[in-house]
């Protein structure tokens, strides 16, 4: 089977760790996010039986936060290569992994406990060697500090690079439906292909984090392009039962792109990112099933100037005032 699909939490760590302990070669790891202890394990026993295991990690959030610190020190102590991704870049999102030059992991997921228990997130597994080969001419140019961007010939989908020109033609080419799930919602050029999607009679299904979830300095651009979506007849719907940290596209049950892209500004245009494309019937058809699941389990966001400021005084959210919301009387109101 050239490609498969890994779904999280339903299919747990087990698919990356046998991968991880199988291999006999080499691993290529570039993460955004690396602490979950039976990872970390496999990374550094794999490196102990003999294989050449390099690691590449995203130093900090945008905000200066560093989560990786202590799991590089754990790699390195095991004797794992670690360097920091590459900083040409505001951060690297990617999260990927190449297993003795053979197959290649692109995920959603980060390798922290909570995606692998907690979240709805996925991962494409492949074989295909002029894709595996894409992943690791990027991986070695990041390593080796040189340039890499995606472009028209690439097969993969790339930020920086042709990741927006993708995703836009991917939502263009939609005939019939389009299942989303995503954190962010953002990017004009984005929320305008799909509002024209719907305009053309395309039923598109959103899934998104509830708004008291994104950051402060992001609220008036994710409120208002899923407000937008919803004007024209977008349904935007979040999960009830598992937190959302899945970045999938689906169009007409028949193509899908699963990665790393949130559809913001930044993924696009200064993150280093990665997704791919994929037509297996056998990943679509579980592709599709769990988004048909996922949507029957969800609940629609109450996206109204009411809804929006009860949502974020529950949670007791502040600086809300750029929104420009009213209370029900249609008097402005700051949370």
């Amino acid at each position: 089977m050239s490609r498969s699909l890994i779904v999280m939490p339903d299919d747990s760590a087990k698919p990356i760790l046998d991968a991880i302990n199988r291999s006999t070669k080499s691993l290529r790891v570039k993460m955004f996010l690396f602490s979950d202890p039976s990872l970390l394990k496999a990374v550094i026993a794999a490196k102990q039986r003999g294989l050449k295991v390099r690691v590449m990690l995203n130093p900090a959030r945008r905000d200066g936060e560093s989560e990786n610190r202590e799991s590089r020190k754990q790699l390195e102590a095991g004797g794992v290569e670690v360097i920091d991704s590459n900083p040409e870049y505001d951060v690297t999102h990617e999260k990927s992994m190449v297993v003795d030059d053979t197959t290649a992991f692109v995920k959603s997921l980060n390798w922290e406990t909570k995606n692998l228990t907690e979240t709805r997130d996925y991962a494409i597994v492949t074989s295909h060697a002029h894709e595996v080969a894409e992943i690791v001419e990027c991986f070695e140019a990041d390593w080796a500090r040189k340039s890499f961007k995606g472009d028209a010939h690439s097969h993969l989908i790339w930020c920086c690079g042709n990741g927006r020109d993708r995703i836009a033609q991917f939502i263009d080419d939609a005939k019939d439906s389009i299942f989303l799930q995503n954190e962010r919602y953002q990017d004009p050029v984005i929320i305008e292909r799909l509002v024209r999607a719907a305009r053309r009679g395309v039923k598109i299904h959103v899934m998104a984090r509830p708004p008291h979830k994104l950051k402060k300095d992001k609220l008036v651009e994710a409120v208002g392009g899923m407000r937008i979506m919803q004007d024209v007849g977008v349904k935007i719907h979040k999960l009830k039962h598992l937190k959302l940290h899945a970045k999938m596209l689906l169009a007409d049950h028949a193509r899908a792109i699963v990665g790393s892209i949130n559809l913001a500004p930044g993924s696009f245009d200064s993150r280093r990112e990665l997704a791919i494309e994929v037509r297996d019937a056998d990943v679509i058809e579980r592709l599709t099933k769990i988004a048909h699941h996922d949507w029957e389990n969800s609940h629609p966001l109450d996206l109204t100037d009411e809804g929006l400021l009860a949502e974020f005084e529950d949670h007791k959210v502040k600086g809300t005032d750029e929104l420009a919301l009213h209370d029900d009387q249609g008097k402005h109101k700051v949370a």
